[in-house]
């Protein structure tokens, strides 16, 4: 018992350290490595309800530093989408097993990196004009769908934001006023569904003090560490994280 408590530590805590960093200083795009990383040594629904309130706390850590500097416009399109997303996400968890939700988060991993290096390379443009507000809600819809499931809301959203060609830090502060609502919303469900457990709370709170400092890191980093090295990192932690869940999803 004591080797897998260890082990779930010393893969818990740089997944926790990462997922900080990313909602502190880099648009939440990759704060669901964490829960993937997670699913890699626990069952997926566990890894959620890990991650949860971890996600939360960070929230609230990195509100002040960005208060009041957000698109609230643009938030709040995504967040009227968010909440119907939510419910989906819900439905889904209640029919869904484990493998099926190793399966979905596999496959967000590379969905997550493909879009990213086909953005960067040039392969995919964000629109030369600003998305309408339906635009908005619907991707508010997809990101709460896909928040619920593995904690990954952050590409669809991104995809709306990028087009409205917001500055680094109102983009960034979009980012965390939405996801912090969104996981308001997630806690009861989660709840409800009864993917909170005693021992995960206990986990939560022996990594609250590395989400508190993940996400110290991340507001700092926002100016002065590069996106291209921190997320180059990442793309290659999501694609042998997806590969690992889907082989075990389908064997």
């Amino acid at each position: 018992m004591l080797a897998i408590e260890l082990g779930l530590f010393a893969v818990a805590v740089p997944a926790v350290l990462m997922a900080g960093i990313s909602k502190g200083g880099f648009g939440s795009g990759a704060a669901f490595a964490g829960a993937s990383i997670l699913a890699l040594v626990v069952p997926p629904g566990q890894a959620l309800g890990i991650m949860l309130p971890l996600l939360m706390l960070i929230d609230v850590s990195t509100l002040r530093p960005y208060w009041r500097r957000w698109s609230w416009r643009d938030a709040r399109r995504l967040m009227l989408g968010g909440v119907p997303g939510v419910a989906l996400g819900a439905v889904l968890y209640k029919v869904a097993d484990a493998d099926l939700l190793r399966l979905l988060i596999g496959a967000i991993c590379f969905l997550f990196v493909g879009w990213q290096i086909a953005l960067r390379a040039g392969l995919m443009r964000v629109a030369a004009r600003p998305l309408p507000g339906w635009a908005g809600v619907l991707a508010g819809v997809v990101a709460g769908f896909t928040s619920f499931v593995s904690h990954a809301g952050g590409p669809p959203a991104a995809a709306y934001l990028l087009s409205q060609r917001l500055d680094k830090t109102t983009f960034q502060a979009t980012t965390v006023l939405t996801f912090w609502v969104y996981n308001i919303v997630k806690f009861v469900p989660y709840a409800f569904l009864g993917i909170f457990t005693a021992e995960t709370l206990l986990i939560d709170l022996v990594l609250a003090p590395v989400a508190v400092f993940g996400a110290w890191l991340g507001v700092r980093a926002h100016r002065i560490v590069s996106e291209r090295a921190f997320f180059a990192v990442t793309y290659v932690l999501l694609t042998l994280t997806g590969g690992k869940l889907i082989w075990d999803a389908l064997t």
